[in-house]
Parts: structure tokens; C-alpha cells; sequence
């Protein structure tokens, strides 16, 4: 087979239709436009969305408002003052704090925050501490241990 002798496979080929040549070629008169009306005249139709003067769909539901960052970290959040169920000089971690029920999930990072306060002194390892909550641990004679 040569290039010369390639050919496409029949009916992948059209011709172009040619409107406004007679009324012999089906395409005459008004060249398949129907009668009348804006679709029928030069530059007529309407934008997308319209509905006929009637209020577009687009326009009568609520805008969606704001954004969600998908890259955003999501914490398990544990209060200071739940850190009080644990026995005094014992260390805290995530595997603890899922034992107490503290939080749900090891998957996300865990983050101390400072509300309530530490009656004794805790070896505490986190992810994140606030700063709030680093100052009571201490106070209380605790450990902050990053991981």
C-alpha cells in the first residue's frame, strides 16, 4: 500500500452543505431556517442561560459564598483540662488520648489548646501546642514534647 492509494472509509466524508442555492437542492427559500423570527434573521438568537425574559435558573438559586481550602490541616483537637483524667508524671500521646476517648482518629495531627487547667504534672507529646496551653502544662510542672 502506498500513500497515494489511501483513501478515508466511506461516509467519513461529507460535503458541505450549501444553503441558499434553489429550491431544487432542499436548501432554498429560507435555506433551513424555517419562517420568521429571531432565529430566522442575521445575527438573531439569544445568549446562553436565556430564558425567554423569564428569571434564568442561574439567577434564582443562591450563589455559593466563600471557598473551602482543600489543602487545609485538619486537627484533632484535645482542652488542656481533659488532660486531668491521666494519673500525675504519666506521658500523654495520641495513642493515649484515643484510648480516653479524647479523640476520634490517629490519621490527623493532634493539637493541645489551653482551655481548663492541669492540676498535676504530665509528660505531654502533640503535634501542635497553643501557647496558652504550653504555659499551663509547665506551670503545672509538666513536659511540652513536640513530635
Amino acid at each position: 500500500m502506498k500513500q497515494n492509494e489511501l483513501k478515508p472509509p466511506l461516509g467519513a466524508k461529507h460535503n458541505r452543505k450549501r444553503v441558499g442555492r434553489g429550491d431544487g437542492s432542499g436548501h432554498g427559500t429560507y435555506s433551513g431556517r424555517g419562517c420568521k423570527g429571531q432565529k430566522s434573521r442575521s445575527g438573531g438568537g439569544v445568549r446562553i442561560g436565556f430564558e425567554g425574559g423569564q428569571l434564568p435558573l442561574i439567577r434564582r438559586l443562591p450563589r455559593k459564598r466563600g471557598f473551602n481550602n482543600i489543602f487545609k490541616t485538619e486537627y484533632n483537637i484535645v482542652n488542656v483540662g481533659e488532660l486531668n483524667s491521666f494519673p500525675s508524671g504519666s506521658e500523654v500521646n495520641a495513642e493515649e488520648l484515643l484510648k480516653t476517648g479524647s479523640i476520634n482518629s490517629l490519621n490527623r495531627p493532634t493539637k493541645i489548646l489551653g482551655g481548663g487547667d492541669v492540676q498535676h504534672s504530665l509528660v505531654v507529646r502533640a503535634n501542635k501546642f497553643s501557647a496558652a496551653a504550653e504555659r499551663k502544662i509547665v506551670a503545672a510542672g509538666g513536659k511540652v514534647e513536640r513530635i
